[in-house]
């Protein structure tokens, strides 16, 4: 599985689910079961590599000013809720995860943050995509422990951050996040 692909699965599920593909708030929240099915539907090597490509976009967005501006979003954000936060982002799509990537402030224009921020209702974090992968092996094979030795051998073979690139700052202090996170300022200040 390539990165096109992964996306394509991600667009299939969102498609799937119509007006609820991005309702991370609702208890019945359809598309980390979507996105899991269509994989379960796979064989077991393509499986991984979801999983994979997953951590690989997940890192890639372990920056600063996105954590940053989940903070202002989420009214706070630690280590596991930016995880989730992160996979949340990829389940909007590729589109929006490209650009909050590289303009984190451009989040200000998803439906689900402008609502989080007018009416206090909503989420972006979806920590079951973490799981998907596993869940989706287990269906299609009926076990994981040859899934957690391919995923081990080939989170070995990568180089992942240890610190989120960027530039941060303190997201407590007004003046500087309604510079630099302005449109999200707006909506969360």
């Amino acid at each position: 599985m390539d990165e096109n692909a992964w996306w394509a699965l991600i667009g299939a599920a969102r498609a799937e689910a119509g007006e609820r593909a991005d309702d991370r708030d609702s208890p019945d929240d359809p598309l980390v079961d979507l996105v899991t099915a269509r994989l379960s539907g796979l064989d077991g090597p393509a499986i991984v590599a979801f999983d994979v490509l997953l951590t690989r976009l997940l890192d890639s967005a372990y920056r600063r000013p996105l954590w940053n501006a989940a903070y202002l979003i989420e009214g706070g954000c630690g280590d596991d809720g930016f995880m989730d936060f992160r996979a949340g982002l990829a389940l909007l799509g590729r589109e929006v995860f490209t650009r909050a990537v590289g303009d984190p402030d451009s989040l200000a224009g998803v439906s689900t943050v402008v609502r989080m921020g007018r009416e206090g209702r909503g989420w972006i974090g979806a920590e079951g995509l973490h799981y998907a992968a596993k869940e989706a092996y287990e269906r299609a094979l009926g076990e994981t422990a040859s899934f957690d030795a391919a995923f081990e051998r080939a989170l070995d073979a990568m180089r992942r951050p240890e610190r989120p690139a960027g530039e941060g700052w303190d997201v407590e202090d007004d003046a500087e996040t309604r510079l630099r996170l302005p449109r999200l300022a707006a909506l969360f200040r």
